[in-house]
C-alpha cells in the first residue's frame, strides 16, 4: 500500500506523481498496444519525431528531413548529439534494426502493420520475402536514414511518432532477452530512465542525463502509479498522494457532475471511441443478424446521460467526426427495439427463446462495470436474452482479446494520428488490432485503394465505403460513444498539459509551477 507521501516510507517524493491507469502490459515498443503503456514508453524512448503536448509532430532524434517530389522517399537527418542512456550514440542503423524487429514474424508485433506503408514491409512481415535488404529502409551513413514507401502517405510523419516505431537498443535486447525492459538493464534514449518498477505499486522515472534535450526537461523524477479503480484513484488525488489523474477511465462516474464544477477538472473531446467487439468466430455472433440485433437494442444516449456524464456524444460511426480533413463518416443505424427483435427472430430466437447464454467481457474499471451492467439490462429488456458479465484485470483482458477468448466485449480505440486510416485499418484481415475474427475482402481492398490514392476526395470515398461495410453490413463492432478526454490536476501548480485531439500528454513537457 502506498504511503501518504506517494513513495517509500522515509524516501523522497517524486517531483510529479501521475495516476496512469492499470499496470502496464509491457513497455516494449514492439509489443505494447495500450495507451497507458505508451505513455511510459514515450518517456523512455524517442523516435524520429514525437508528438508534443498539443498532439502535433515535432522533431525528435531526426532534426530535419527531406521528402522526394513523388512523396515516396523520406530522408531523415539524425542529431549527432542523440545518445543512448549507456553513452552510445543513436545512429540510423538503430532505427533500421528496431523496425526490422517489429516486422520480424517471430516478434508477433500487433502493430507491425503500421510499417506496411514502407516498401516490402508487409511482404517481409508475412514471410513472402525473407531478404530484409528488399525492405525500403537504409542507413545511408551513421546519421542519415532513408525510407522508401509503397505509395505516397500524407500521414507518414505522424506514423514516425508512434510507439511501435520507437528505437530500442538492440545489443541490450539480444543480451537480456525478455528481461531487457527491467530496471538496471533497460537502455533508452528518451527524456527519462527506468529507475524502479515494482509491479502493482509504481514505476519511477528519473531524468536522463544523456538525453540530447535534457535542459528542457524540468522534472527530475516522475512516479507512475498503476491504479485502475476510479474511486481509489480519486482518493489518492484528493489526499495529495498523486498530482495528476491522466487516464480517461479514472474519473468516478458518480462524481462527475460535481467534479465538472471544479477548476482542476479539465475535459475536451479527442479522437477516441468506446465500442463493442463481437467475436464473429463464436456462435451465436457468427450470425450477422444477431450482431445487428444486439446493436439495435443498445441505447447509446442512455449510456452517456446515465453513466459517463462528462459530455460524451453517442457514437454512430467508428471514425469520430472531425478526423482528418473533409472526411464525413457514414452513420450507423441507431436504437430500434422492434428491428432488434425482428432480427433475433429471423436468426431463430423469437423473443429470445432458446438463445444461449453469452458473456460480455470488460476490464476492471468502475466505468466499464457500470456500462456492462447497463448493456446487460438493455439486452434483457429489448431482446429477452441472458448476458453474463466477466471482469478481468487489464493484462488478462488484453490477452483474452488477442486470443479471441470472448463472446462480445467492451473495447476502445484512440487515433494514433489525425486521419481516418488510423481507425479503419484496425479491421483489416491481417491487423493485430482487429481482434474480432472478422475479415472481408472488399473492405481490405477499399482500404488498400485508399492507401494508394493520391486524390484526397477519392481517397476519402474509399474510406467511406469501407466504413459503411464495417458499420451497417457486417457489423463486427458497435460504437457506443466518442471519448471526452479528462485530466484532473491543479493548473496553478502543474503545467505542460494541454487538451489535444490525440490525447497525448508527454511527461517530458510537464512541470511544476513556482
Amino acid at each position: 500500500m502506498l504511503s501518504v507521501s506517494g513513495c517509500d516510507p522515509g524516501g523522497p517524493r517524486a517531483d510529479l506523481v501521475i495516476l496512469n491507469g492499470a499496470e502496464p502490459e509491457s513497455i516494449d515498443p514492439a509489443i505494447l498496444t495500450g495507451q497507458l503503456e505508451g505513455r511510459v514508453a514515450f518517456a523512455l524512448f524517442e523516435g524520429l519525431l514525437s508528438f508534443d503536448r498539443h498532439g502535433k509532430p515535432k522533431p525528435g532524434v531526426a532534426e530535419r528531413w527531406d521528402i522526394s517530389s513523388d512523396g515516396l522517399t523520406y530522408t531523415f537527418h539524425l542529431r549527432a548529439n542523440a545518445k543512448w542512456s549507456n553513452g552510445d550514440r543513436v545512429v540510423a542503423d538503430d532505427f533500421v534494426q528496431s523496425w526490422k524487429r517489429v516486422l520480424l514474424p517471430d516478434t508477433a508485433s500487433e502493430y507491425a502493420y503500421v510499417l506496411y506503408r514502407v516498401k516490402n514491409g508487409e511482404a517481409f512481415n508475412q514471410g513472402k520475402i525473407e531478404d530484409f535488404s528488399q525492405v525500403g529502409l537504409r542507413a545511408l551513413d551513421s546519421y542519415t536514414l532513408q525510407v522508401k514507401l509503397e505509395a505516397p502517405t500524407p500521414y507518414f510523419l505522424d506514423i514516425c511518432c508512434l510507439t511501435t516505431l520507437l528505437p530500442v537498443h538492440i545489443p541490450t535486447v539480444l543480451r537480456y532477452g525478455d528481461d531487457w525492459i527491467k530496471p538496471g538493464k533497460l537502455v533508452g534514449n528518451g527524456a527519462f530512465l527506468l529507475k524502479d518498477w515494482r509491479l502493482n505499486y509504481r514505476i519511477r522515472l528519473k531524468k536522463n542525463p544523456w538525453y540530447w534535450n535534457n535542459n528542457d526537461v524540468r522534472l527530475q523524477t516522475v512516479d507512475v502509479l498503476p491504479i485502475d479503480n476510479s474511486i481509489t484513484a480519486y482518493n489518492f488525488y484528493a489526499s495529495k498522494v498523486a498530482d495528476v489523474i491522466l487516464d480517461k477511465g479514472l474519473t468516478p462516474p458518480s462524481l462527475i457532475p460535481e467534479l465538472k464544477t471544479k477548476a482542476d477538472f479539465h475535459a475536451a473531446p479527442f479522437l477516441g471511441n468506446y465500442f463493442i467487439r463481437f467475436n464473429v468466430r463464436r456462435k451465436p455472433f457468427d450470425n450477422v443478424k444477431i450482431r445487428q440485433a444486439f446493436a439495435f437494442a443498445i441505447d447509446r444516449p442512455r449510456l452517456v446521460q446515465k453513466i459517463t456524464q462528462a459530455g460524451e456524444l453517442p457514437a454512430y460511426s467508428f471514425t469520430p467526426p472531425g478526423t482528418g480533413e473533409n472526411y464525413q463518416p457514414p452513420r450507423m443505424f441507431g436504437t430500434d427495439a422492434e428491428k432488434a427483435r425482428q432480427l433475433l427472430a429471423e436468426a431463430g430466437y423469437p423473443n429470445g427463446k432458446g438463445f444461449p447464454p453469452v458473456t460480455y467481457l470488460y476490464d476492471n474499471k468502475k466505468l466499464n462495470e457500470d456500462i456492462a451492467v447497463e448493456i446487460q439490462s438493455m439486452l434483457n429488456e429489448v431482446l429477452g436474452v441472458r448476458v453474463e458479465l466477466q471482469k478481468q484485470e487489464w493484462k488478462v483482458y488484453l490477452n483474452s482479446l488477442s486470443r479471441l477468448d470472448y463472446d462480445f466485449c467492451r473495447s476502445s480505440w484512440v487515433g494514433d494520428y489525425n486521419d481516418p486510416n488510423t481507425f479503419l485499418d484496425c479491421f483489416l484481415a491481417g491487423s493485430g488490432n482487429n481482434r474480432t475474427g472478422w475479415a472481408d475482402a472488399n473492405y481490405d481492398r477499399l482500404i488498400e485503394e485508399a492507401g494508394n490514392e493520391i486524390n484526397n476526395n477519392k481517397r476519402l470515398g474509399f474510406f467511406f465505403r469501407a466504413e459503411e461495410i464495417l458499420l451497417n453490413e457486417a457489423t463486427p463492432i458497435c460504437p457506443l460513444y466518442y471519448y471526452m478526454g479528462i485530466q484532473i490536476y491543479d493548473g496553478d501548480k502543474i503545467g505542460g498539459i494541454e487538451a489535444n485531439l490525440l490525447d497525448e500528454h508527454p511527461f517530458k513537457e510537464m512541470y511544476r509551477k513556482g
